[in-house]
């Protein structure tokens, strides 16, 4: 009987984790299936207690409901209480665990791709639940400063008390930085044709990381390029979380050079 797993978000059509998760699942020899949850936010607690009686073992959660999903849990693990964001759930009987496997994949990502943190300063574009891990996983790397953007700055700054919190105009006017690291969903489809900041202001960075995938190459990241910076999308994150989900779910440990492997051929294919 195949095992059930699959991803809840707002609008997930574009998403490659059901191609992700089966070629883990035939790498690994698991019969398992990985279906997409298009749940609307006010039946999101319905969908979440739903679970256990549909049979499926594992979710992962994305956008927009990292952070509102964990009302809804019994439990969650240390690193999702620190990170105050889960996006991935282990479902046991009747209960409901949360996990946060971005941060996993994220360091993979600073890894392979030799992303320096340490002593670095840098902005945060976004204050979401991706946004959350990115921060943890910086301040865990030594960086030196951060700060976070968003549009509704007044709204985020009570959640982000230990870190500063600018508006977008505030980046015209501020210098000597080194990373730039895109939390929105500006540049992922449908947004295929924006991008959270312009040539001017990427122009005072050295590296851009874009969490996200698909285009493979946002149009904020190229611009980064035109510019001749150091660029890095998010596919190499969403294979880290990914297989770092999977390892919860089947209780094994899985050989990091399949993180690379599946990298590789999802960006071949693409």
């Amino acid at each position: 009987m195949k095992q059930l797993y699959g991803l809840i978000g707002e609008s997930i059509n574009y998403s490659l984790s059901p191609k992700i998760h089966s070629l883990i699942f035939e790498k690994l020899n698991i019969d398992g299936h990985y279906h997409t949850f298009e749940v609307k936010k006010e039946d999101l607690e319905d969908g979440i207690c739903g679970l256990s009686a549909l049979g499926i073992k594992g979710v992962n959660i994305t956008i927009p409901y990292k952070v509102e999903v964990m009302k809804y849990l019994h439990e969650i693990s240390e690193e999702g209480e620190k990170i105050g964001a889960i996006n991935t759930i282990l479902i046991e009987g009747d209960k409901k665990l949360g996990y946060n496997t971005d941060y996993f994949g994220l360091e993979k990502t600073v890894e392979y791709f030799n992303i320096p943190i340490r002593n670095k300063r840098a902005i945060i574009l976004g204050t979401g639940g991706a946004a959350k891990a990115v921060s943890r996983l910086l301040l865990d790397k030594d960086i030196k400063d951060i700060s976070l953007v968003s549009r509704y700055r007044d709204l985020a700054t009570p959640k982000y008390q230990d870190l500063r919190v600018l508006s977008y105009e505030d980046l015209k006017t501020i210098k000597n930085l080194d990373l730039i690291i895109n939390c929105t969903p500006l540049g992922m489809y449908p947004y295929v044709n924006e991008t959270p900041v312009d040539k001017g202001v990427l122009s005072k960075f050295q590296w851009a990381i874009d969490l996200n995938y698909n285009p493979v190459e946002t149009l904020f990241l190229k611009l980064s390029h035109q510019l001749g910076l150091k660029t890095a999308n998010g596919l190499f994150m969403l294979v880290g979380q990914a297989v770092k989900a999977q390892e919860i779910w089947q209780g094994l440990s899985i050989p990091r050079t399949l993180i690379e492997d599946i990298y590789k051929e999802v960006l071949s294919s693409d």
